[in-house]
Parts: structure tokens; C-alpha cells; sequence
């Protein structure tokens, strides 16, 4: 058994998801990526258990916020990553349970203070 802390990267760009799958990677996760709802959905109903979901928006519809309620009803933190800044996408995802948002293009260092401080791991 892995005892690194798990992270489940949600993103359609299947090559942003192994950019941060190699860095998160790289900073001692252990990470698990879904490019669809389908494969969300599967990483959610499996038997591993997650640490940390990050989301990102881009290419999703409305349906995106339901997965999100599913992931606060199973009291796994996570965090949204929006495309652009935006008022109404930050509090939909607040509203929706997300511990906060980051706006493309990300900050490595933001992104890795976020997941260091949901995960609670060491700086």
C-alpha cells in the first residue's frame, strides 16, 4: 500500500493532467486523473481513499458542480481551477464546497500551498 497522500486531478486536457500528475508526483502525491465525468465518477465510487480533489473547469458543463457536491458529501476537500477570474465562478464554487480557486495560468507555488495546507503536509 502506497502511503503517499492521494489526489484526484480532475481536467478534459489529458496532457495538463500529466503535467500535474508528473509535478505533484515530483512533491511526494501520489496521483489519480479523470479527463471525463465518467472516470470522475469511477475514481469516486472506487475503494481508494482520496485526499484531495482538485477540479478543473475548463471544457465542463453545469454537470461539473454536481460531482463537486458529491465530493463535498463525501467530505473530501477539493479546489477549483477556473480559466479565467471570475466573481460568479468563485462563489458558485465556494457554494458548491470547493476550499478555494485558483485562476490559470496557475502559480506553482500558490497551487502547492493550497494542496500542502488541504492535505496537511509538511512546507
Amino acid at each position: 500500500m502506497n502511503d503517499k497522500p492521494l489526489i484526484l486531478a480532475v481536467d478534459r486536457n489529458r496532457r495538463n493532467l500529466e503535467l500535474l500528475a508528473q509535478f505533484l508526483d515530483k512533491e511526494g502525491y501520489q496521483t489519480i486523473c479523470a479527463a471525463s465525468i465518467e472516470e470522475f465518477e469511477q475514481a469516486l465510487s472506487g475503494e481508494t481513499e482520496i485526499g484531495l480533489v482538485l477540479v478543473d473547469l475548463s471544457g465542463f458543463d453545469r454537470q461539473i458542480w454536481e460531482w463537486c457536491e458529491r465530493v463535498r458529501e463525501k467530505q473530501i476537500p477539493f479546489f477549483v481551477i477556473s480559466p479565467k477570474q471570475s466573481a460568479a465562478i468563485q462563489q458558485e464554487s465556494l457554494a458548491h464546497g470547493a476550499r478555494n480557486m485558483l485562476v490559470k495560468p496557475l502559480v506553482i507555488r500558490e497551487l502547492l500551498g493550497i494542496v500542502r495546507g488541504l492535505m496537511g503536509t509538511p512546507t
